[in-house]
């Protein structure tokens, strides 16, 4: 029973490594957009909403994990060396889960910072786009009673 435990948690963790791999792709995929000249609001949110579905399968998969390991913990820690091979894989695994981790989180910091820059230009442009709409109101507001002349009375005795 615990070789089964052992197979389905190596699985779990390589299963998470390919979805690790997914999230970098997608962080790449973040970071052409923010760099595009003109962001693509739809393309952004695509981006997230699949990152999330990604982070999600992780969260299951490790809810998974942990309560597989909880139930071999102990047989696993008594016969060492009957499943060394097994361990052994695993903490290849975990190794690599943890490189990618921190690679993924280096990016997620530098696109947090792409987004908060490109979200500012966004607003300054947004801004400026107002002013010159105001500006442009007023100066056809003004030239349109250039021409106008208020009503005068005129002194008719004379």
């Amino acid at each position: 029973m615990a070789n089964e435990y052992l197979d389905i948690m190596i699985q779990s963790l390589q299963k998470k490594k390919k979805i690790l791999d997914g999230i970098i792709e997608k962080n790449k995929e973040q970071r052409e957009i923010l760099e595009k000249e003109e962001l693509n609001a739809d393309d952004f949110e695509r981006n997230v909403q699949e990152k999330s579905d990604l982070v999600d399968q992780i969260e299951i998969l490790d809810e998974g994990f942990e309560e597989l390991f909880g139930r071999v913990k102990t047989v696993v820690k008594a016969h060492k060396q009957e499943y060394r091979e097994e361990i052994v894989l695993m903490q290849q695994l975990i190794t690599e889960i943890t490189e990618k981790s921190v690679t993924i989180q280096s990016e997620e910091m530098r696109n947090r910072r792409m987004v908060e820059l490109r979200f500012s230009q966004e607003r300054k442009k947004i801004r400026e786009k107002k002013n010159t709409s105001v500006v442009a109101n007023q100066y056809y507001k003004n030239m349109s009673n250039l021409n106008y002349v208020e009503a005068q009375f005129m002194d008719s005795k004379k």
